[in-house]
């Protein structure tokens, strides 16, 4: 009984040894997976620093300016010939021979701890240095501030130094620019009577020595262009002057230019006003140069305020002969009407001051056939086929 009980407790005793050794054995597993994770996870760590580390060296590498770059550095040299010009980290950059003659002047106020800028024109030659302009980066500069300047709209103001059959040419910055006719407000604008070049020129060499306030609308600098415009310089003072009026006042002005399109009238000795040709008068006008000159004065009406330019007219002073027209004609009346003007419709013929009926020419075979019919000053007999006053519309049909 005794050794049975010896034996079953040995057997137990295995049996929990055995148990024990599994125990044991899973523990040792568990600890080997669970360092080699570790282990993975201080590689990863490491291998992400050393990117991080690798990242922020190269950020640290900075890049060497290209050739036509502009740089800053301090002076730290100067002698008969040459410039030197500190470029940390790049090295050392000099302005020798010909860019050194071409600011000698610039040279004389530069002294040695002194910040300058330059253009690179070689970014390395034959001793080491880096090749500098002086006079190149005060051109880049230049072409910056057009930049600026354009976009801030700037109101710059130059002197006329010469001009051409196109406009003027001025100077800024020792950059020329030029400034097309174009682009001259309507106090400089050549008003030529039959658009001769020659005599445009006249009237723009008048204006050579003068100072004219304007903006730059055009910087093209690998082109070398500079455009400048005087037009709407001055706009808020005309909007400012252009308050005073309103449309319908009656005022009297002097005409300061006949041109193809209409008359400018200077108002108050403010501002100017235009008279479109078709303001003229009611009656037909080929030329305004045919019915007004240069210095008259006359009674003119506000018709239009817009932006600071103010329209006008001489017509709207005098009754609208389409009114008793009206009351005269009707459709289908007979009317003797004279010839006053051919067009590509066919022919007009006046039966009133100010009212006019179109001949089309379709009423003829062609074109010929209207002319052999119909001559300018002569009158003849005409129905009206289409009459609408308040439209300003009449046509008329030859009576044969």
């Amino acid at each position: 009984m005794t050794k049975t009980t010896q034996k079953e407790e040995a057997t137990i005793i295995n049996e929990d040894t055995e148990e024990k050794t599994i125990l044991i054995e899973d523990t040792q597993e568990e600890n080997t997976l669970e360092e080699t994770q570790e282990e993975n996870k201080n590689d990863l760590i490491a291998d992400s620093k050393d990117e991080k580390l690798m990242n922020f060296l190269l950020d640290g590498i900075l890049t060497p300016p290209a050739e036509g770059s502009l740089v800053e550095g301090a002076v730290i040299g100067i002698e008969k010939n040459s410039i030197f010009i500190d470029l940390p980290p790049f090295g050392t950059g000099i302005i020798y021979g010909r860019e050194f003659m071409n600011v000698r002047d610039i040279v004389k106020k530069i002294n040695i701890g002194d910040s300058i800028t330059a253009k690179i024109i070689a970014a390395e030659n034959k001793e080491g240095y880096i090749e500098l302009s002086l006079k190149e980066a005060r051109q880049a500069l230049v072409w910056n501030e057009a930049e600026t300047a354009m976009k801030k709209k700037q109101v710059l103001e130059l002197t006329v130094k010469e001009a051409n059959k196109g406009g003027l040419i001025l100077n800024w910055q020792g950059i020329t620019g030029f400034l097309p006719a174009s682009q001259l407000n309507s106090e400089h604008y050549p008003r030529i009577v039959d658009g001769n070049k020659d005599k445009i020129l006249e009237e723009l060499n008048k204006l050579i020595g003068k100072k004219i306030p304007l903006k730059i609308i055009g910087v093209e600098p690998k082109e070398g262009k500079l455009i400048f415009s005087e037009k709407n310089i001055t706009q808020e003072g005309e909007e400012a002057s252009a308050e005073k009026y309103n449309i319908g006042d009656e005022i009297e002005g002097e005409i300061t230019g006949i041109v193809d399109f209409g008359i400018f009238v200077k108002l108050d000795n403010e501002i100017e006003g235009l008279i479109h040709i078709s303001e003229i008068s009611w009656s037909l006008v080929e030329d305004p140069r045919e019915l007004h000159k240069i210095g008259d004065k006359l009674k003119v009406k506000v018709i239009e305020i817009e932006n600071g330019k103010i329209s006008l007219s001489i017509k709207a002073l005098k009754e609208n002969p389409w009114i008793d027209a009206q009351k005269k004609y009707k459709k289908g009346d007979g009317v003797d009407a004279v010839i006053i003007k051919f067009n590509k419709h066919g022919a007009l013929a006046s039966i009133a001051e100010g009212v006019a009926g179109l001949i089309h020419v379709s009423e003829f075979e062609n074109e010929s056939k209207l002319r052999e019919a119909l001559q300018l000053g002569q009158s003849y007999k005409f129905k009206i086929n289409i009459f609408e006053p308040k439209d300003h519309k009449m046509t008329l049909s030859l009576i044969k």
